[in-house]
């Protein structure tokens, strides 16, 4: 008797870890399903070209993960599209639509680069943390502006966070065209560059800077955030259910603005290690389109922060690779933003297809 509630309890146990990870497997089908549209339809574009699909293929695997230098380009280049992926990831647990993380990437650069001047003669132990806080600082109010709104003005916060980038990249060109403009940048207009005590290094042994460190630490840092604490439990509430968050009595407006917040200070981040890891200035060249770049990662990853990390070293594997697959293909540069363009669509369309195959929703089949 013992025997038999024993084998009956492990298939029990069996059956529930298959109908767990039936439910699991359709956050990972599906947006896989959808890169692999967008990259067919993306080959048929390819063919209307006179180019080859499997070329194309080829030499992004070659400019992205072929050897150390071309993966240690492509871990460079992830490390901002962590941060800014986590800009979108952290508001869409409580329902937003945050696509502004653009602005928060160039504001935070703005400020860590405004700020290290005057931070010039301090020590790096202290001065870099300064530098980091106040791009996060910018960052995060920036961002936070738009939960607020959202929040207590009734705003679409898709739209407020996008208004708001274009009136950053504007405030940005002001500012480093003018007021904090160093007259020695004659071509390019600049801040002041960095003093090298100032200038983030690289990981030992690699040729990636330690934002990268930082982006997977981020990751790590939100899942458990969402998945392992109270405050997580309560975005997912109002996030599914507003109303019944407020019912419940969860304080759902300080969710909004600390979501948008914490996200908008990852991004800010970014901005802060593309100042002091790679350009070692503030200038125009932090908008190279990073912000944008994340909401695609953040939607491929079914905003799961742990799924943010493989997206994003495969998205930054094709713009890691843009420049060989130009030069071997005469294509211009910007075939990847096409590529990219193609699979956002698919992602959106293939939002329709949650919930509609069975195989995913054992409770179906039982009935």
């Amino acid at each position: 008797m013992a025997v038999a509630e024993s084998l009956m309890q492990g298939s029990a146990r069996s059956e529930g870890l298959r109908d767990t990870l039936a439910r699991r497997a359709e956050a990972v089908v599906i947006p896989a399903l959808a890169l692999l549209a967008g990259l067919v339809v993306f080959g048929l574009f390819l063919l209307t070209q006179g180019k080859s699909p499997f070329s194309f293929l080829y030499y992004v695997w070659q400019g992205a993960y072929g050897s150390a230098f071309s993966w240690q380009n492509t871990l460079s280049r992830a490390a901002p599209l962590l941060m800014a992926a986590l800009c979108v990831a952290l508001p869409a647990r409580l329902g937003l639509v945050v696509i502004g993380g653009e602005g928060a990437i160039v504001l935070g650069g703005v400020a860590a680069g405004a700020l290290a001047g005057p931070l010039a003669g301090v020590t790096p132990v202290i001065a870099l943390p300064l530098l980091a806080l106040a791009a996060m600082i910018v960052g995060g109010a920036w961002i936070g502006a738009s939960g607020a709104l959202r929040f207590y003005r009734g705003v679409n916060e898709t739209i407020a966070s996008l208004l708001l980038s274009y009136i950053a990249i504007a405030l940005m060109n002001h500012l480093v065209e003018g007021p904090l403009r160093d007259p020695a940048s004659l071509n390019k207009p600049s801040t002041a560059p960095l003093v090298e005590g100032l200038r983030v290094g690289n990981l030992p042994g690699m040729e990636v800077h330690w934002g990268l460190l930082f982006g997977i630490i981020g990751c790590v840092v939100s899942w458990v955030l969402i998945e392992r604490t109270s405050w997580g439990f309560g975005a997912r509430i109002a996030g599914a259910n507003v109303k019944a968050a407020q019912v419940q009595g969860l304080p759902v407006g300080r969710l909004v603005i600390g979501f948008t917040a914490l996200g908008g200070a990852f991004a800010g981040l970014a901005g802060f290690f593309e100042v002091t890891a790679i350009h070692g200035t503030a200038n125009a060249s932090l908008a190279a389109g990073y912000g944008y770049t994340g909401i695609l990662i953040a939607f491929l990853a079914r905003h799961n922060p742990l799924a943010i990390l493989p997206v994003a070293l495969l998205l930054a594997g094709f713009d890691a690779s843009s420049g060989l697959v130009q030069r071997r293909m005469d294509l211009p540069d910007a075939a990847v933003v096409v590529l990219q363009g193609f699979v956002f669509m698919a992602i959106l369309i293939s939002e329709t297809l949650y919930g509609r195959f069975d195989i995913f929703h054992p409770e179906r089949r039982a009935r």
